[in-house]
């Protein structure tokens, strides 16, 4: 009996510290493949990246991130700005376990925050992808149509001295 508690107690202690698996990342501002193997090049630098898939034509970057590591959706901007671009779409996807999320919410997922500016009432379950809607993290334009849409729901700053994503389902 103490095997089996033992048991669903790791079991459910590896759920809830589900983390980050991987990104898409699409830059914007690349004219060749000279430029994309600057952002290829930056982004590997980063110590979380396992490894980085590149479409040239349309200027994503699938990463797929180590295990056991955190992961700093910042650093990834910051990689591809110092590469000499921006970062026009940035998709994540983790793991839930039994998550509501609905329009306003906070969740937090591997030590960051993530506020749903979108959704209704869901309860996520297992791999799902949402896209950070952030400034440095969508265009301009894209960035001011989410802000004004979402009005309260858009505030930026910190929760529980974590740094708050806003994303949309």
């Amino acid at each position: 009996m103490k095997k089996i508690l033992f048991l669903l107690f790791i079991s459910f202690g590896l759920l809830a510290n589900a983390q980050f698996t991987k990104a898409n990342l699409r830059a914007s501002g690349l004219t060749c493949a000279m430029c994309s193997k600057a952002v290829y090049k930056s982004l590997s630098s980063i110590a979380f990246v396992e490894k980085i898939n590149v479409d040239i034509q349309k200027s994503t970057y699938e990463i797929v991130f180590k295990s056991g590591m955190g992961v700093d959706f910042d650093a990834l901007s910051r990689a591809v700005v110092d590469a000499g671009f921006s970062v026009a779409q940035l998709q994540v996807t983790s793991v839930f376990n039994g998550v509501k999320a609905k329009k306003g919410s906070q969740v937090e997922v591997d030590g960051k925050m993530i506020q749903f500016i979108n959704g209704n009432d869901q309860l996520l379950n297992g791999e799902k992808t949402f896209s950070i809607v952030d400034k440095n993290f969508v265009s301009a334009k894209e960035f001011k149509k989410y802000s004004a849409s979402a009005g309260k729901t858009y505030e930026s700053g910190f929760a529980e001295g974590k740094r708050v994503y806003h994303a949309i389902l």
